[in-house]
């Protein structure tokens, strides 16, 4: 965001300055306004469906196939996450970016905790491992993902790294 300069927005959409200014004021609130708009039509139905998925385990390595998926092929592979692009990006230094941000990563992590305490009650997680701990290294490892997927990482090696996350929770194998 901070590398692009409000004639590239001019060119790329094709409006004019006085639309764009009088729209959303200036390039900082036209940035907000596609942050939240990316994070409610990308993530959020995503995190939904993870946090409702009753499968346990396999929701998770579902999600993490997905997401792997969609950062290593098709139109937009290597292109890394909006929001993991705006965690690294000087941006981020923002309040109101900064409060997407965290509601973003807050709501990852609750979608994270709730599968797993239904992986726990299915006993699929081993004895004794706290689904609350659990779920914030997996919210990271989903940053993870993508930043290594922009930067070229196999989707081979991801999906290792998944797995091995997965059994360093003490996650049993599953069907």
């Amino acid at each position: 965001m901070a590398s692009t300069g409000i004639q590239d927005v001019v060119t790329a959409t094709g409006l004019n300055r006085s639309s764009l200014y009088a729209t959303f004021g200036g390039k900082q609130e036209l940035y907000l306004a596609a942050l939240r708009r990316y994070v409610q039509q990308r993530p959020q139905p995503v995190f939904r469906r993870l946090a409702q998925d009753e499968r346990g385990l396999p929701a998770i390595s579902g999600f993490f196939a997905g997401l792997i998926e969609a950062r290593c092929s098709g139109d937009y592979a290597r292109w890394g996450c909006t929001v993991s692009n705006a965690h690294t990006g000087a941006e981020n230094s923002d309040p109101e970016a900064r409060a997407v941000l965290d509601r973003h990563h807050q709501q990852l992590r609750d979608a994270t905790h709730s599968v797993l305490v239904t992986a726990d009650a299915q006993g699929q997680l081993a004895p004794g491992s706290d689904p609350g701990a659990c779920a914030d290294p997996l919210a990271l490892l989903a940053y993870g993902v993508n930043l290594r997927s922009r930067a070229g990482a196999d989707a081979h090696d991801l999906n290792g790294t998944v797995t091995t996350a997965l059994a360093a929770l003490g996650a049993r194998s599953t069907p």
